[in-house]
């Protein structure tokens, strides 16, 4: 099974002989190096991982693939009765590395919250919360692995993270009678993560969680709720919480962002071709909201300004919070220097069938007119007379533009 998926990725690159105008060279990063791949072995590891190579397209190539033992030609036709690709072979793009040649994290070890020592106040922590299992996913360590398999509250999850799209998801990995393990494929699709479960070598698009490629095409992921936040927001939230251990078992310069300068807001998406849609640049940074088939995108320079943002997606009240504090992990070399750009939460403002008003108090934590209550960014009543209560999350998104209209190009802008 390993075998046909490398086959894939093999077929849409190959090593460059020459330069030429389809000549794609990986992201910018400090060394030239994609992420989770090394030119020297470390302690760590068995044997070298391979020197990523710029890589030429080749999108004539007549080569057939296999996927979940079906073979998919080039000419964009499969076998009678196999499910039909949802993406376009030649819409797919090597990203560098090789199937897993960015490691996923598939044994995931953690500390408790009062043991971690390598976090500074504003590094993004990815923060995911099921059935009273609060756990913390450093950005440090999801830049160089994009995915943990893990268990969190008895549910299998895969929790994942994009950097060239800047979006974090977490899907349930449970489908029917089995429970999958995602790893990365090396490929891209718009400029975001493609992943493919060992079980049947499904590609699947991080960003939809959508099978696109094989067995499992057309299948939906189910989604939880997860927040980008500050490590001393969850910190501070979550005393009994616990935090991704940098113990991975791999080597790796966890701290650093492989991606310096990537979220110019004037730059350019890496192997993005399609059309971006204009009313923002590609790189302008938008909260996406999801509720069923609704969709809606609040610019964060807008959440920014006004802290709180009200609005409604498919009928029901919805509504946005900014705070200062968190480190952008795409803007400097090191991600504790990164930009302020802040972290968002977004619910619904409804508690025990009473709507509530809320505004900012400044400090990271907000008030709602109705009781007075103190509430901080993930959503819970910490003092005040709805001491301990919490506000229903809504699935949301801190991503790029180019990402966002691409993947929901029937989006609403809510601007507040």
């Amino acid at each position: 099974m390993r075998h046909s998926l490398i086959g894939l990725a093999g077929i849409f690159v190959v090593a460059a002989c020459g330069a030429g105008d389809d000549t794609v060279a990986p992201p910018p990063t400090a060394t030239n190096e994609a992420p989770g791949v090394t030119s020297e072995p470390t302690a760590d590891d068995e044997s070298p991982e391979p020197e990523i190579v710029p890589f030429e397209i080749v999108p004539s190539s007549p080569v057939d693939v296999t996927v979940s033992g079906l073979t998919m030609h080039r000419e964009r036709t499969v076998p009678d009765g196999a499910p039909t690709p949802l993406v376009e072979f030649d819409e797919i793009r090597s990203g560098g590395p090789p199937p897993d040649g960015i490691p996923p994290v598939d044994e995931p070890k953690f500390l408790n919250v009062g043991d971690v020592d390598f976090l500074a106040d504003n590094e993004p922590v990815l923060a995911l919360e099921i059935d009273g299992d609060a756990r913390a996913y450093p950005v440090q360590i999801m830049t160089w692995h994009e995915i943990a398999n893990d268990t969190v509250g008895g549910v299998p999850v895969a929790v994942s993270y994009c950097p060239l799209c800047n979006s974090a998801v977490a899907y349930d990995r449970r489908l029917d009678d089995r429970v999958l393990d995602f790893g990365t494929s090396g490929l891209l699709y718009n400029s975001a993560l493609v992943m493919y479960d060992r079980q049947t070598e499904t590609l699947w698009s991080h960003f939809t969680g959508e099978g696109i490629i094989g067995e499992l095409t057309g299948t939906d992921l189910d989604v939880f709720p997860l927040a980008t936040v500050s490590w001393q927001t969850f910190r501070e939230a979550n005393p009994d919480g616990l935090v991704l251990s940098r113990d991975t078992g791999f080597s790796r310069d966890y701290g650093r962002n492989p991606y310096p300068g990537y979220d110019d807001v004037d730059g350019v998406p890496f192997l993005f071709e399609g059309e971006v849609d204009g009313r923002y640049t590609a790189l302008t940074r938008i909260v996406g909201v999801e509720d069923g088939a609704a969709a809606v995108g609040i610019p964060l320079a807008d959440l920014r300004d006004a802290e709180v943002v009200t609005g409604s997606i498919d009928g029901r009240p919805l509504m946005a919070w900014w705070a200062s504090g968190t480190a952008s992990a795409l803007e400097s070399s090191a991600i504790v220097d990164g930009v302020d750009v802040g972290a968002t939460g977004v619910f619904v403002p409804v508690v025990d069938g009473t709507p509530l008003t809320f505004s900012a108090v400044g400090d990271g934590t907000f008030t709602d007119a109705e009781t007075g209550s103190t509430w901080n960014l993930l959503g819970e009543a910490v003092a005040g007379d709805l001491s301990g209560s919490r506000l229903e999350p809504y699935v949301h998104v801190d991503t790029f533009w180019f990402a966002w209209s691409t993947f929901r190009p029937d989006t609403e802008i809510v601007t507040g």
